[in-house]
């Protein structure tokens, strides 16, 4: 470990470096703060990432500038209905010089992948996804094959299309750590944007951190600021998840929430809340780090009934009220 320490360097320097990454990724992207903080803490704590937002606000090209600055390996699948497992994870060929069967490996083998449009693939791709999320691991033919140490999912997808789309598993919705909203720029934005495009320039981006420095400084992360089962800090985040579930939550919950969070999401909320302390120069998890990682680690795995829909309550409402509720100390 201190080894990897050696590698990463002190504390200082590692929030230096976060803080350079968003001034790069910043020379590109202009706006979006929620996205690319939500992409830096789910890679420093090894989730995937869910991005809802229309077309045009600049998901894509986030993935790819990060990928950049981390002199990641990127692949980029736009999923459609007629899509096949084999297109992700790739397939066994014959080769007929050497009489032999070979495999070609899919874009799953890479460090970012982004899956653009992810509910317009049917049931076969995202099992197939699924098992690469979870496992890290794909299944070409009889045999599985192990992915990239540093390995994260980014999926989009559009909240307004309907046709041509499919309902995500919700055991492939909980695997995701975050599902980040992305939304309109202001005004000030959005005309940087348009003079940036004008120029047609493309920014030279310097590269701040390694893939492999990536997954030194998760455990530096741990090593720096431990999360033990008796902190206080993690009782109040398993209440906090505990209360998202209809039996356990207040008379009014059962009527609004179909289903609660599993306990992936309080492990994901733990993590989260470190890597947010981490970068924000805090010493100790603090509840405003768990308030900050409540909802893009919660709004997707609360699942609210056709009562609450009908009366315009969306799930970060329903997380509100919970953190609002749930007292910090017990």
């Amino acid at each position: 470990m201190k080894q990897l320490t050696k590698t990463i360097g002190d504390r200082m320097s590692v929030k230096e470096r976060v803080i350079t990454i968003k001034k790069e990724v910043g020379r590109v992207i202009v706006g979006q703060e929620e996205m690319v903080d939500g992409i830096i803490i789910a890679l420093l704590s090894d989730g995937h990432i869910l991005l809802e937002g229309y077309p045009g606000l600049g998901k894509t090209i986030t993935v790819k500038t990060v990928a950049r600055i981390l002199s990641a390996k990127f692949q980029r699948v736009q999923f459609t209905p007629d899509l096949i497992p084999g297109d992700i994870t790739g397939f066994e060929m014959w080769d007929p010089e050497t009489r032999k069967s070979r495999i070609q490996k899919g874009p799953a083998f890479t460090n970012l992948l982004l899956a653009d449009e992810i509910n317009r693939a049917p049931a076969k791709v995202q099992s197939a996804l699924l098992e690469a999320m979870q496992e890290k691991q794909v299944t070409i033919g009889r045999k599985s094959y192990p992915l990239e140490k540093l390995f994260l999912v980014l999926a989009t997808q559009n909240p307004i299309e309907i046709s041509g789309t499919y309902l995500l598993p919700e055991a492939e919705i909980d695997r995701f750590m975050f599902k980040l909203k992305v939304g309109y720029p202001s005004y000030t934005e959005e005309r940087e944007i348009t003079e940036r495009q004008i120029r047609d320039e493309d920014a030279e981006l310097d590269v701040v951190l390694s893939p492999k420095e990536i997954l030194a400084l998760r455990h530096t992360i741990a090593e720096w600021l431990p999360l033990s089962e008796t902190s206080a800090i993690i009782k109040y985040i398993t209440r906090l998840v505990r209360a998202t579930r209809p039996e356990e939550g207040n008379g009014r919950l059962k009527d609004l929430v179909m289903y609660g969070a599993s306990p992936r999401a309080s492990i994901a909320l733990a993590k989260a809340s470190r890597v947010c302390a981490f970068i924000h120069g805090d010493d100790t998890v603090l509840p405003e780090h768990v308030h900050k990682m409540a909802y893009p680690v919660l709004r997707h795995r609360v699942i609210l009934t056709h009562e609450a829909e009908s009366q315009g309550i969306d799930s970060d409402n329903i997380i509100e009220n919970i953190l609002r509720q749930t007292p910090i100390l017990e």
